[in-house]
Parts: C-alpha cells; sequence; structure tokens
C-alpha cells in the first residue's frame, strides 16, 4: 500500500536512480502520474514534461478503456480490439468518443501552455510514469507514439498493475519497473490509503514546484 502518489513516486524514484546522470526525461501520465513524476525527475535531478493522453472510455462504462489517443503532430490512436468486439463498438461510435478526447486535449494543451518547456526526448530515455496501471491501453498507446520520436530507450514506470498488463507491455519496451504486480487487481486506488481525484491546478502545481530546481 502507498500513503499517497507522492510516496508511490518516492518509492518508485529509489528504484530508478540507475538512470540519474543518463540525459532521462520524465513523462508523466495527467493527472494522476504527475505528482508520481514530480518526485522521480526531482529525485533523479531529471527535466520532467507531460504527455497529453487520453483514454477512449466505452460510452456506457467510461471507465473501461477501448482505446487511448495520444496529442502528437499526428494524434496516436491506439484500439482495444477486444473490449471493442465485446461492447459492439462500431467505427462511427468510437470515432466520435475519439474526437471528445481530443478536444479536452486541446483544452488541456491551452490551459498548459507555458508551464513546462518544450523538450526534445529523440535519443533519450524517457521514463513514462502514472499512478498505476488498469487495462494497459492508455500507456501502450503513449509507449507507442513515443517510440515515433527516435528515442533511445522507453521505461514504464509506475506503482502498481496487473501481473499480466506488466508482461503484455514488457513485450512493448525496454523496461517496465513497477513496484507491486498485482495477480488480484480490482483498482489502481485500492492500493493507496489516499487517493482523490486531481485537478489541473494540482497539476500546475507539481510543475511550479520543480521548475527552480530545474533552472
Amino acid at each position: 500500500m502507498f500513503k499517497d502518489r507522492r510516496d508511490a513516486g518516492r518509492k518508485l524514484a529509489a528504484a530508478l536512480l540507475r538512470y540519474r546522470g543518463r540525459d532521462a526525461v520524465v513523462a508523466g501520465l495527467p493527472r494522476g502520474g504527475i505528482p508520481v513524476a514530480f518526485e522521480i525527475a526531482r529525485a533523479l535531478d531529471a527535466p520532467m514534461t507531460m504527455v497529453f493522453v487520453r483514454k477512449i472510455g466505452v460510452p456506457a462504462m467510461p471507465e473501461l478503456a477501448m482505446g487511448a489517443v495520444v496529442d502528437g503532430p499526428h494524434p496516436y490512436v491506439f484500439k482495444n480490439g477486444d473490449i471493442i468486439r465485446q461492447a459492439d463498438i462500431s467505427d462511427a461510435v468510437f470515432q466520435s468518443a475519439t474526437d471528445m478526447e481530443l478536444k479536452e486535449i486541446a483544452r488541456r494543451k491551452s490551459l498548459f501552455k507555458g508551464i513546462f518547456p518544450d523538450i526534445d526526448i529523440a535519443g533519450r530515455i524517457v521514463i513514462l510514469a502514472d499512478d498505476g496501471i488498469a487495462t494497459g491501453a492508455t500507456m501502450k498507446a503513449v509507449a507507442m507514439a513515443i517510440r515515433q520520436y527516435g528515442v533511445e530507450r522507453i521505461v514504464i514506470a509506475v506503482p502498481v498493475a496487473p501481473a499480466e498488463v506488466v508482461a503484455d507491455l514488457e513485450d512493448e519496451v525496454e523496461e517496465v519497473v513497477c513496484l507491486e504486480a498485482g495477480l488480484s487487481f480490482r483498482a489502481v486506488g485500492d492500493f493507496y490509503f489516499h487517493f482523490p481525484q486531481l485537478t489541473d491546478e494540482d497539476v500546475i502545481s507539481c510543475f511550479k514546484q520543480l521548475a527552480p530546481a530545474a533552472h
């Protein structure tokens, strides 16, 4: 169990200290992954950025990911074929849900503009941090999108995830660091004593706190 996201981030940072001084960039997944990324970036003395990604949920069950979309010059869309078939989702419904999430990404990009620097990740080690993984759809989409930028190495760092999802992600990236890969898994929040919903202001606060150290 973790006290909160900051506690999880500090424990992950201890497992990632070998990347200190190795030209790493820590990229947090909003919103819950940002406090985790903050602690890792601070411990590694590495720059922190944010990946603009949104889970694409099944309309009747928004928490169930049928895919994910990652922002970029050409947005990267990942489809979870098994879920799409099981939920009988049409192409039109999937596209409509994707468009809705792209609008939310655009809103966040406008809101967060200027709070963190543009970082060139080509040829660098990228540590993707989140507060936990349930289905793996969002993280897989991010890893695939990041790969297109010519990075040296992708490391996924999460406090908790289902064991089978960790095994699946290990086929996609160079390394997965997961502190608790559970066989019995219901929800990410079950592994935290304090797991509130985070706001945009919480995200902005993390970047402002890190800014003095970055300079």
